[in-house]
């Protein structure tokens, strides 16, 4: 497995990185199993290991904690806070001082350490000041409790005022930015990419496998299977939602490109994402042993050119074929009042957050 740097923290990570949004209920409620993928991505030489405090409530933090007993030294650790962790307590979300301070403290109980090494924001908090959460994030790396922050599925240019922030103010960096990025969902090859590039920082990138359409699962006038995802989002899978239409026709294209190169659909699109040169690792997130044999053995798979270009031809760089597989909505696309003259609505309405999905 080829180690490679997370942006400029020195810190040397796995090309593939270990998704845990599948351990726990949300995927696979048996610990036991869920224990043995990690061993098995471990000894594999993954490195990293990336999960996030709401993942099946804490259980996937429970489940990675466990796991890594006795081992914690030679493994970084990834995870991430914003979303909700009651449902009834506003206060118990997003990215004030106030939730911060908490879940942090949650997040190193289930994990039974005593240091995260990239703590992440899950979304963007437009009714929190990025200083306010720059300034906790930085408490935190001096009191060592984390080791590097980062950020998931931000826009551009939310990164760059980030960044800006922090050199005003003297606070820590983002280190890191953890996007979107398949086959299917190509958007942050216009800007997020280029923007990560000039500052430095590393990315790692889930949903390689877009939620299993790259696997070839998702066909057209297919039954849907039960997959953890399809629980999760049904509308997202189903051939009755007008948005998957282009991807059904893609899928059936991108076998075929598949089929000439020797290669699954699954390794094709892991080969694709791993290809794009700001990309530092690319997370998997296995449900069960067979899923964790089969995306380990195209770890290694390295796509020429006239395959990039095929595929090119399919998807165009820079294009999401569904927007909604981002998993990000910004609240001036979603809410009227914040594009419309005139419009009423109070505080309440304005500071509602987008998606916090994978």
């Amino acid at each position: 497995m080829r180690l490679g740097p997370l942006g400029r923290t020195g810190i040397k990570v796995s090309s593939l990185c270990l998704g845990g949004m599948m351990l726990g209920r949300w995927g696979n409620s048996d610990h036991a199993e869920c224990t043995r993928i990690v061993h098995k991505a471990l000894a594999a030489g993954i490195n990293f290991i990336d999960t996030a405090d709401v993942y099946s409530r804490g259980e996937s933090e429970q489940i990675v904690g466990s796991a890594i007993k006795g081992r914690r030294d030679t493994v970084i650790i990834a995870t991430k806070v914003h979303a909700p962790m009651s449902g009834t307590d506003p206060n118990m979300s997003g990215n004030s001082r106030r939730w911060i301070t908490r879940a942090v403290d949650d997040s190193l109980r289930r994990l039974q350490t005593d240091y995260i090494d990239l703590y992440q924001l899950h979304r963007p908090d437009p009714s929190t000041d990025i200083s306010e959460t720059l300034g906790v994030l930085s408490d935190l790396v001096h009191a060592g409790k984390v080791n590097a922050i980062g950020s998931s599925t931000f826009p551009a240019e939310q990164i760059v005022e980030a960044q800006r922030e922090a050199d005003l103010h003297g606070y820590v960096r983002l280190r890191c930015e953890q996007p979107p990025y398949s086959i299917f969902v190509r958007g942050i090859e216009a800007s997020t990419l280029p923007v990560c590039t000039r500052f430095g920082m590393g990315v790692i990138t889930w949903g390689p496998l877009d939620g299993g359409w790259l696997t070839g699962m998702y066909r057209k006038d297919g039954a849907i299977r039960a997959s953890g995802r399809a629980q999760l989002i049904p509308s997202r899978f189903s051939s009755s939602n007008p948005a998957n239409a282009v991807k059904f026709e893609a899928v059936d294209k991108l076998l075929e490109i598949a089929r000439d190169s020797g290669l699954s659909l699954t390794h094709l699109s892991l080969g694709f994402a791993l290809s794009h040169p700001a990309i530092t690792s690319v997370i998997i997130g296995p449900r069960t042993m067979s899923n964790v044999d089969d995306l380990l053995a195209g770890a290694d798979v390295v796509l020429g050119d006239a395959i990039l270009d095929r595929i090119d031809a399919v998807v165009a760089p820079g294009v999401n074929l569904n927007p909604a597989d981002v998993q990000y909505d910004p609240l001036e696309l979603t809410q009227p009042h914040l594009r419309r003259r005139g419009q009423g609505g109070g505080d309440d309405r304005r500071l509602r957050s987008g998606n916090a999905g994978a």
